[in-house]
């Protein structure tokens, strides 16, 4: 065992699999001889050569693009996209290309490629640098898409990423690249992508999360059990495939749901959350399922961040009327 952050699991990760599997390239902006803006892909150049590690241009679309062109040939490249407010460009060769290629050859083709990127805010940057894209891509056919929320969990999911034979967007929270570190095997490990964690048991109330936001729901459960009320955390880990049936047999037992997420209310995540517990689960609930999530807005610039995003009490205070509904 190892202690590790987030970031320095990242790059543990990318070395593993380079190193067992030389058809494992990487390869983004600054990516190369910088190592990456938050260092992600450091001294991996120097270890495999500028042929499997390697900077690009500044063109979201042409790293896609050039992903696309490698795994259709055999290579299972990992591109990353600096901030995910950079995918943007990139959208025509995600959803076009990236997400079809196994429907349109009907099942002759498929695309194993990883698309790493910076995953929500908290970190006080500039537009673009904190957006919570889950929703576009988990919206898409033929992605899976990832958000893990520990060094642990980071390392299994990043394996079974690289690994699989259809494509993963890799969202990586960029708020918890250094929060914490925390003890990871330094063998190799997956995890499956498609399962969640229960992180807390409890039985008066499900709260569903992902990512950084984990982490003060479990805070805001701890804040809630001084009060008597017994709240279930679930990690979802992976917004597509989603894990339905672990939702649905928390929500059963507890009969109450929230879900708590960075990304903007409406048309979000929850929302489709909200839908399966009420298609799956109406006659459990004892009131009504609950989002707890981000804005109608765009992320406020650094001064103003800290209207946009909830801390532990904020969400224990939403938590708090749906247990006593």
């Amino acid at each position: 065992m190892a202690l590790m952050n987030l970031i320095t699991t990242i790059n543990h990760t990318l070395d593993l699999a380079m190193a067992q599997d030389e058809r494992v390239v990487v390869f983004g902006e600054d990516v190369g001889v910088e190592g990456g803006v938050f260092r992600a892909t450091v001294g991996l150049q120097e270890k495999y050569g500028d042929q499997r590690c390697f900077d690009t241009p500044l063109a979201e679309s042409a790293i896609v693009g050039a992903a696309v062109g490698m795994a259709i040939n055999g290579l299972r490249p990992v591109a990353e996209i600096q901030f995910s407010g950079f995918a943007y460009p990139a959208f025509n060769q995600i959803v076009s290309h990236v997400a079809r290629l196994r429907n349109r050859t009907r099942g002759q083709r498929s695309l194993p490629m990883v698309i790493r990127m910076p995953h929500g805010g908290g970190i006080k940057a500039l537009e673009h640098h904190s957006e919570s894209l889950e929703t576009f891509f988990g919206h898409i056919p033929g992605l899976k898409v990832v958000v893990p929320s520990t060094p642990y969990d980071a390392k299994g999911l990043l394996l079974a990423a690289i690994r699989d034979d259809d494509p993963v967007i890799f969202l990586e929270p960029s708020k918890l690249y250094r929060a914490f570190r925390q003890e990871v095997p330094e063998e190799d490990y997956t995890i499956p992508i498609g399962k969640a964690k229960v992180i807390k048991a409890g039985t008066d109330l499900t709260v569903v999360s992902w990512g950084a936001y984990v982490h003060e729901a479990v805070k805001a459960a701890e804040l809630l059990q001084a009060e008597g009320i017994d709240a279930e955390v679930i990690d979802l880990r992976t917004i597509s495939p989603l894990d339905r049936e672990t939702v649905l047999e928390s929500v059963k037992k507890t009969g109450r749901f929230a879900v708590v997420h960075e990304a903007a209310k409406s048309f979000g995540p929850g929302a489709e959350l909200v839908a399966l517990v009420n298609e799956g689960a109406f006659l459990h609930l004892e009131a009504p399922p609950t989002r707890l999530a981000g804005f109608d807005i765009t992320i406020p610039l650094p001064r103003g961040e800290h209207h946009y995003f909830m801390d532990a009490q904020r969400m224990a205070a939403g938590l708090r009327k749906v247990a006593h509904f």
